[in-house]
C-alpha cells in the first residue's frame, strides 16, 4: 500500500469514527427531545397508553388479567354475544327468539342503556348473562386511568343493581384496548373477552337467510360470535335470520353457552327453557 493510501485510509477511518460518536449524540438528544416533548403532551404513568398508574403499589385486584378471543375447546360449542343494549326497539326481539329455541346468551350491556331500560331485560335474563360493555360506549384507549375506571366502575354498579351480581366479563368498546383500559378491568377483576367471529350484516342487505348461512359456516369450536341488539336498521338482517342460524348450528352439531361455561370458570352450559 502507498504512502497516500495509507493517509488516505487514515482519514477515512478517522471521518467515519466522527460520524458514528456524532450519530450517537444525535440519537441520545433525539431520544431526551422526544421523551421531553412526550411528557409534556400526556403523563406516561397513568395516561392511556400505560398498564400502570405511578410507581407504588397498583392496585389491580388478583393481579392479572385475560384476554380471549374465543374458547379452547374441541367441543362443538359456541357463545353467542350481543352488545351495546339493553334497548327497546330490538333487545325484546332476540330474548324472544333465544326463549323461543332455548339458547342461552351473553349480553354485554352498556351501563346508560341499562339505567334507562332496565324494565326491558327486567325479569327476562335467566340462563343468561351480563357483562359490562362500559358505561356510555366512549373509546376507552382514549381515555386515562382515572377516566377509564371511572367509567367501568359506573357501567359495573348499574349492572349489578339490575342483575344482583356483580359482572365477571368485560368487552370493549370498538374491541379497543389501552393500558388504561387493562388496568382498569384487572382493578374489577374482570375477564376481557373480544370475539374470534363477528355478524356481517351490511354484506347481506335484506337477506338473513344468506347472512345465517355464512355465520353457520364460519363458525368453529369454541367460537365466540359477537351481535348487536342495538344499532342501524341493518343489523336487524342478523337478528331476523337468528333463528335460521340457531337451526342451522344446531343442524352441525353446535351446542350453545355463554361465554362463562365456554371458558371454564365452572359454570354448567345452560337453558332458557
Amino acid at each position: 500500500m502507498t504512502e497516500g493510501a495509507r493517509g488516505w485510509l487514515r482519514r477515512d477511518l478517522l471521518h467515519r469514527g466522527l460520524l458514528v460518536g456524532g450519530g450517537a449524540a444525535v440519537g441520545a438528544g433525539a431520544s431526551e427531545a422526544w421523551w421531553l416533548t412526550r411528557r409534556r403532551r400526556l403523563p406516561i404513568a397513568g395516561g392511556p397508553a400505560s398498564a400502570t398508574l405511578g410507581n407504588g403499589q397498583q392496585d389491580v385486584g388478583s393481579g392479572a388479567l385475560e384476554v380471549v378471543w374465543s374458547g379452547r375447546t374441541d367441543q362443538r360449542v359456541v357463545a353467542l354475544t350481543f352488545d351495546d343494549g339493553p334497548a327497546p326497539q330490538w333487545t325484546p326481539m332476540v330474548l324472544d327468539t333465544l326463549a323461543e329455541h332455548q339458547v342461552p346468551a351473553t349480553f354485554f350491556m352498556v351501563g346508560t342503556q341499562v339505567r334507562r331500560h332496565a324494565d326491558v331485560v327486567r325479569d327476562r335474563l335467566a340462563g343468561h348473562e351480563v357483562g359490562s360493555h362500559s358505561w356510555a360506549h366512549r373509546d376507552l384507549a382514549e381515555l386515562d386511568a382515572a377516566e377509564a375506571y371511572d367509567d367501568l366502575r359506573r357501567s359495573h354498579d348499574a349492572i349489578a343493581e339490575l342483575t344482583g351480581e356483580p359482572p365477571v366479563l368485560f368487552r370493549p368498546p370498538y374491541g379497543h384496548l389501552g393500558g388504561a383500559v387493562l388496568h382498569a378491568a384487572a382493578r374489577l377483576n374482570y375477564r376481557l373477552v373480544l370475539w374470534s367471529l363477528q355478524m356481517v350484516e351490511g354484506t347481506f342487505p335484506d337477506d338473513p337467510v344468506g347472512h345465517a348461512r355464512r355465520m353457520v359456516a364460519e363458525v368453529r369450536p369454541g367460537t365466540i360470535v359477537l351481535g348487536h341488539d342495538v344499532g342501524t336498521r341493518q343489523r336487524l338482517v342478523a337478528l331476523r335470520g337468528l333463528t335460521d342460524m340457531i337451526n342451522g348450528l344446531r343442524s352441525h352439531g353446535y351446542t350453545f353457552v355463554t361465554v362463562s361455561s365456554l371458558l371454564g370458570v365452572g359454570v354448567a352450559p345452560t337453558s332458557t327453557g
